[in-house]
C-alpha cells in the first residue's frame, strides 16, 4: 500500500470519499469537508494546511484519514496549550504538528473513512512520517476508543453531555421521568419564553431565507465578538452548506414582537442530532436553553432521532436531561523527553475525567437514575 498526503481536499476525488464513506454523518459528508476549505475556513492562511493521508492499493485508494497541519491549537476542543507552552520553555517548537479532526467540530466519529483499515492501521505510518519530516506530533480527535495502542501513543478523554430519546412520545412524556422539582423548574423555563412574547420557528435547511442566513451569520459573530475572539468559520461556508447539504440542516429561529432576536444552528442525520452554533442580538432570560436545548430535544421526538450532541462543555446540561458521555483522542510525541510527564498526565486525566462522568451522572434530574442514565 502506498500512503500519500493531499493538499487540498479537492484533489480527493468525490467519487472515492463517496465509495468508502458508509457514515450519513454530516460532517464527514463531502460537502461539509469541502466547504471548509473552499470557504477558507479551514486553510493554511488560518492555520490549518490540509495534509490529507490517502492510502492506495493498485492506484484504488482504500482509504483516507483527514489531517491538517496546524500552526495553533485553536478550534480543536481538546486543549494542549500547556504542552505547547512546555515546548516554549525549553525553546523546543511544537508546532506545525499533525492533526486528524474535522475542524472546529468537537464531535466523536470514525474518522478513518475506509471499508477495510481501521485507525489501528494508520497509527505507525503517522508515527514513521512524522518521525522522517520532524513534526513534533501527531492527534487524532474525537474518534471511537482505540483498545491497542503502539508504545507512546497516549489516549486523552474529556466529558460531553448528550441527550437520548428512550422512545419518549412527547416532551411531557420526557418529562414524566423528571423528580418533581426538576420538572417543575423546567417548565417554567419554557413558559417564561411566552411570557416573555417570544415566539420559536424551526426551519429546514431547504427553507432557510437568504435574510434568515443573514441574520444568522450576524448572531454567530456577536458570539465571537463578546468574547473578543474572530469568528472561525466564513459566511461563504454557511452559505456553502445551506445549498449543498440541506436536509442535514436545521435552523431555530427566535423572534420578539415581530423581530428576529436569537438563532440556533443544528445537522442531523437519520439517528443523531447535532447543536452547534448559537447566537442572539438581545438579552431575555432563558432564550439560550430554549433554542439550543429543549427544541432540539423536541425536535428529536417528534423525528425519531434517537440522539442529540449539543455541543462540548456546559455543566448546566445535566439537569436538563443530557448525560455525562467519554470522549477519546490519541496523541503521539516526538520528543522523547516529554513523554513521561505527557504519559503521567494522560493517566490522571483519565482518571478525573472517570470520577467526573460519575459524578455528573449523580446530579441526573431523573426520577431513577440507575434506570434512565444511558450506558455508554
Amino acid at each position: 500500500m502506498i500512503a500519500e498526503f493531499k493538499k487540498a481536499f479537492s484533489n480527493i476525488p468525490q467519487q472515492a470519499w463517496d465509495a468508502l464513506n458508509t457514515s450519513d454523518h454530516p460532517f464527514l459528508s463531502y460537502a461539509f469537508m469541502e466547504a471548509l476549505e473552499l470557504s477558507g475556513s479551514a486553510s493554511l492562511t488560518q492555520g490549518w494546511q490540509p495534509h490529507h493521508l490517502t492510502i492506495k492499493q493498485d492506484e484504488t485508494i482504500e482509504a483516507i484519514l483527514p489531517l491538517y497541519l496546524k500552526s495553533h491549537s485553536w478550534g480543536e476542543y481538546v486543549f494542549d496549550w500547556d504542552w505547547a507552552r512546555a515546548y516554549e520553555e525549553h525553546n523546543l517548537e511544537y508546532y506545525p504538528k499533525l492533526v486528524s479532526t474535522i475542524p472546529f467540530t468537537p464531535v466523536s466519529s470514525n474518522k478513518l473513512i475506509s471499508k477495510s483499515l481501521t485507525h489501528q492501521d494508520v497509527l505507525r505510518p503517522l508515527i514513521d512520517y512524522c518521525t522522517e519530516y520532524e513534526i513534533a506530533s501527531w492527534h487524532l480527535l474525537f474518534c471511537p476508543k482505540i483498545e491497542e495502542l503502539p508504545p507512546n501513543v497516549y489516549e486523552r478523554n474529556t466529558v460531553q453531555f448528550h441527550w437520548f430519546n428512550k422512545s419518549y412520545e412527547s416532551f411531557d412524556h420526557y418529562l414524566s421521568t423528571f423528580t418533581a422539582r426538576k420538572r417543575k423548574n423546567t417548565r417554567k423555563e419554557r413558559e417564561s419564553i411566552k411570557k416573555q412574547n417570544i415566539d420559536v420557528r424551526q426551519v429546514a435547511g431547504h427553507e432557510i431565507t437568504k435574510e434568515e442566513l443573514d441574520f444568522f451569520y450576524l448572531t454567530y459573530q456577536l458570539t465571537y465578538l463578546k468574547r473578543q475572539h474572530t469568528p472561525h468559520l466564513s459566511f461563504d461556508f454557511f452559505e456553502k452548506i445551506v445549498q449543498n447539504m440541506p436536509s442535514n440542516i436545521l435552523l431555530v429561529i427566535a423572534s420578539h414582537e415581530g423581530s428576529d432576536i436569537a438563532c440556533a444552528l443544528f445537522f442531523h442525520d437519520g439517528s443523531q442530532l447535532y447543536g452547534r452554533y448559537w447566537g442572539c442580538s438581545e438579552q431575555f432570560s432563558n432564550l439560550h436553553f430554549e433554542l439550543c436545548y429543549y427544541q432540539g430535544i423536541e425536535f428529536c421526538i417528534n423525528n425519531n432521532i434517537q440522539s442529540f450532541n449539543p455541543g462540548t462543555q456546559g455543566e448546566h446540561k445535566i439537569q436538563r436531561g443530557f448525560e455525562p458521555v467519554i470522549t477519546y483522542s490519541y496523541h503521539w510525541l516526538r520528543d522523547p523527553g516529554f513523554r513521561p510527564a505527557i504519559k503521567d498526565f494522560c493517566k490522571r486525566e483519565q482518571m478525573h475525567m472517570l470520577t467526573y462522568q460519575k459524578q455528573c451522572a449523580q446530579a441526573l434530574p431523573f426520577k431513577n437514575n440507575q434506570e434512565n442514565h444511558h450506558d455508554n
